[in-house]
């Protein structure tokens, strides 16, 4: 990271100047210009180039608003977006494709049934704080491979971040169709007061039930990245050495700010205290010289924070058993665990959102499923370092929008994975592959010719039972299982499916052999005229 780089102070859009910003990306949609696939590389290679040159200003800024490392500014964010847009400029040209690999009967293929993926059109993007520059700029990614225009509004608790980004987009990005829109809640409700193809949010859960809202008074859909309670397990079958150095890194990364990471441990009876162990050697392995003084760790994001983080500590009936340090003045919250005996402890019961989490004891695995489901029905993540049988049981009981076996929430770290909540830690996902599908719309086309108006004179005044027959010995199928719903897989039935080509009786078997004759016929003849 170069020294003396300078960030121009935080200066927030003007809000009479929002509608203007809003009509210039909706215009440049409506011009028709960004469905070209060559010019949304184009877009993207210009992005690709523009977090390069800008990494050392981003690094900075990240270090500004977050205490963010240089090399951790690279790997959680930086280069997790350029693994993105890599994946995005090596497949674009085959996910815009049609899609024809589609289900539909067999009577229907002279319609040519396909699907066409389209842009949904002008869209807002509000990020959150914690990675200020990665989820605002992934879901940037989706759009622009997408074919859709849009608008960013990053958070204001990261204004360093805010307008390193607004400079870059300016600089790089075509200027009438992607805009950033700095400010606080004056100018986000501005945003939302306008009318958007689609909005991404990410944060917390209050503030998404308030953009729900003001979205489906225009029906406009949502994204919604949230957070959650997450758990994660611990049990006899745990390697306890290897389970405590990964998730004090998941914790430690960002100073804990991360949606992902777990807010309690479930960790059997017998085996708590020899888990607090493993806890603190690794914790003197990963700070020798403590937290505060060590250039991997980064700092909460303001006051705020700090006294809700810190707050949770103090209210707490438990007992800190790693960590516990904390200094307002610095925004320093060490790595920090509590143990608990109650679901009812402030430490249970909120998401910490920074470095301190429980450890709740249990004693059988139903015991810990129950407390999961209890806790937090539907979290963003859930971990499990426990044996195959336990795990298995976990991932088939307890819901959550990913999850990572023997580690610390790498299921999130996989910058090409779809990643995205369920219930009420979110709805939608995105990266890879799934950040086009967010901005894509699939358009179902078929096209009928006319010579098929006799194949579909069923539809047509006045009926004609002869023709009502046809058509259903045309479309039917015979079911493969009986009134008690159980499958039928007597030889009798394959061999019926496969000559009598699905057909519901003897005349429908003859109708489709005809059919497929016919359309063998013609083709032959077609080949012979060519060959002449």
């Amino acid at each position: 990271m170069a020294p003396n780089i300078k960030i121009l102070a935080f200066e927030a859009t003007p809000i009479d100047s929002i509608a203007k910003i809003v009509a210039t990306a909706r215009e440049s949609y409506q011009s028709q210009k960004t469905k070209d696939v060559e010019w949304r590389l184009v877009q993207l290679r210009k992005l690709y180039w523009g977090i390069t040159d800008y990494t050392p200003k981003f690094q900075a800024a990240l270090n500004q608003d977050l205490g963010k490392a240089p090399h951790e500014a690279i790997l959680s964010e930086i280069h997790h977006m350029i693994q993105d847009l890599e994946l995005s400029l090596k497949k674009l040209k085959t996910w815009v494709k049609d899609d024809k690999d589609i289900d539909y009967p067999w009577t229907f293929t002279a319609m040519k049934p396909h699907i066409r993926k389209e842009p949904l059109g002008t869209v807002l993007i509000i990020g959150p704080y914690n990675f200020p520059l990665m989820l605002n700029l992934a879901p940037l990614i989706g759009a622009i491979a997408a074919g859709c225009t849009a608008v960013i509004k990053p958070s204001e608790s990261a204004p360093a971040t805010a307008m390193a980004m607004k400079e870059m987009v300016e600089n790089y990005l075509d200027p009438s169709s992607y805009f950033v829109v700095n400010g606080t809640i004056p100018e986000t409700t501005a945003l939302l007061d306008q009318k958007w193809d689609k909005i991404f949010y990410t944060g917390n859960g209050n503030v998404a039930k308030i953009i729900a809202k003001k979205a489906a008074e225009t029906l406009t859909p949502v994204v919604l990245e949230l957070g959650g309670r997450n758990p994660s397990f611990v049990s006899k079958s745990t390697d306890l050495a290897l389970a405590a150095r990964r998730l004090l890194w998941g914790k430690s990364l960002n100073a804990g700010q991360i949606c992902i990471s777990q807010n309690y441990v479930l960790v059997q009876k017998d085996i708590v205290d020899d888990f607090i162990k493993h806890l603190n050697a690794s914790y003197k392995e990963f700070f020798p010289n403590g937290p505060k003084t060590s250039i991997d760790y980064g700092r909460i994001i303001n006051e705020r924070q700090f006294d809700r983080i810190k707050n949770m500590l103090d209210t707490s009936n438990g007992k800190i058993v790693m960590g516990g340090e904390t200094d307002r003045s610095d925004l320093y919250i060490s790595p920090t665990v509590v143990l608990v005996d109650s679901l009812d402890d402030p430490m249970m019961k909120d998401e910490s959102f920074g470095p301190v989490w429980s450890l709740m004891p249990y004693d059988t695995l139903d015991d810990a499923i129950k407390i999961m489901n209890k806790v937090d029905s539907t979290p963003l993540s859930l971990m499990t370092f426990g044996s195959g049988v336990e795990n298995e049981k976990i991932l088939s009981q307890v819901t959550s929008g990913g999850a990572t076996i023997n580690d610390a929430w790498m299921h999130g770290g996989i910058a090409t994975l779809p990643f995205g909540g369920v219930g009420e830690s979110g709805t939608g996902s995105y990266h890879g592959r799934a950040s086009f599908d967010c901005f894509t719309h699939r358009r179902t086309v078929v096209e009928v010719p006319g010579w098929m108006d006799k194949l579909l004179r069923v539809r047509y005044a006045p009926f004609s039972p002869g023709d009502f027959k046809r058509h259903l010995w045309m479309t039917s199928t015979k079911p493969d299982f009986d009134r008690d719903g159980r499958p039928l897989s007597r030889p009798a039935y394959w061999l019926w499916l496969v000559f009598g080509l699905g057909g519901t009786s003897v005349k429908g078997a003859l109708l489709r052999w005809l059919v497929v004759l016919t359309s063998a016929y013609t083709a032959f003849a077609q080949y012979r005229r060519w060959l002449a």
